[in-house]
């Protein structure tokens, strides 16, 4: 299941850093309260959830400058804020393992943004997975929501520990999409009418379980296109409908939803066939990434932002 479940981070005072030329990764912003999920929104910029705090902050891609454009989200022991998102110019969040459940005093759920800090609750997650269990064995009864997407008038929501995908629409109407075995459902993106997702699968996270599937608007299942990266956790088409995926590394054990061990993760071209191009190595902890013209901008747990040119890496210049 998701690694937000043993989440406890530090918070701390984000700074920008100065861009270097070259290929290699590059720190673009430290001192996130956490880093989760990740996105672009309309106007270009990176914003990025910081579940220790209960916020999300906007990122200018060019400088690393930091803004503030939401707090006061519910946050519990450092879970809380792990996706953001946008339709249109109105930002929704995902938040998750903050009920009374699990200590919390929350609700798992989308909120959307009304203002810098007030929210709505847009649909209620966590009491339809209570009230509609999935077939898979599972000890957190409202379930571990992990990322969301737009999709055709409302969002698609991975579940890493129920192993579904939910279908909400911009009313607050929830459904199951698409159910799966134990294969830990986590990022997810959507390129014209194709829905990619990435799968962590079950403990002890082998590299043959780390996969990126594939789905259309009419499928009750899902197809594989590449496998064996340790713990991918996310996915995204770049230009010309190129896809990338991020591996968080290798799982060396612990409790079961600790993340990888450090700088062990990858980022990953998906070549013909289901080739796996590895293009960055050696990342801490990475939990999402947006790719913003020609650029990969990867999120850690710790709470930075590094950036990898992918046009040098495919070799342009």
């Amino acid at each position: 299941m998701s690694a937000v479940l043993l989440l406890v981070l530090a918070p701390s005072t984000a700074s920008a850093h100065r861009p270097s030329p070259g290929g290699e990764p590059r720190l673009l912003v430290s001192g996130l309260s956490g880093g989760w999920g990740s996105t672009v929104g309309p106007d270009g910029a990176l914003y990025v959830t910081e579940p220790v705090a209960g916020a999300v902050s906007r990122i200018d891609p060019r400088t690393g400058a930091v803004t503030p454009f939401v707090s006061g989200l519910p946050t519990n022991n450092g879970a809380g804020v792990t996706d953001v998102a946008f339709v249109g110019r109105t930002a929704y969040v995902l938040v998750t393992f903050v009920t009374p459940e699990v200590g919390g005093t929350g609700v798992n759920g989308i909120y959307r943004v009304d203002g810098p800090t007030t929210v709505t609750l847009l649909a209620d997650l966590g009491t339809f997975a209570q009230d509609n269990p999935p077939a898979t064995s599972f000890f957190v009864e409202t379930g571990v929501q992990y990322a969301f997407v737009p999709y055709k008038g409302g969002f698609l929501v991975t579940d890493g520990h129920h192993n579904r995908v939910y279908r909400v629409g911009l009313d607050g109407s929830i459904s199951v999409r698409i159910a799966f075995g134990n294969i830990v459902p986590t990022g997810i993106a959507v390129d014209g009418r194709k829905v990619y997702m990435t799968e962590s699968g079950p403990v002890p996270h082998l590299p043959e379980n780390g996969k990126i599937v594939s789905f259309g608007p009419w499928s009750d299942s899902a197809t594989e296109v590449a496998s064996g990266a340790p713990l991918m956790i996310d996915v995204q088409a770049g230009r010309d409908h190129r896809l990338y995926a991020l591996a968080q590394g290798v799982w060396t054990g612990g409790d079961e939803g600790s993340p990888a061990s450090p700088y062990t993760g990858q980022l990953l071209k998906v070549g013909r066939h289901g080739s796996l191009e590895l293009l960055a190595d050696g990342l801490n902890q990475p939990v999402s990434f947006q790719v913003i013209r020609g650029t990969a901008y990867v999120v850690t747990l710790g709470g930075e932002v590094w950036t990898v040119d992918l046009d040098k890496r495919h070799g342009h210049r």
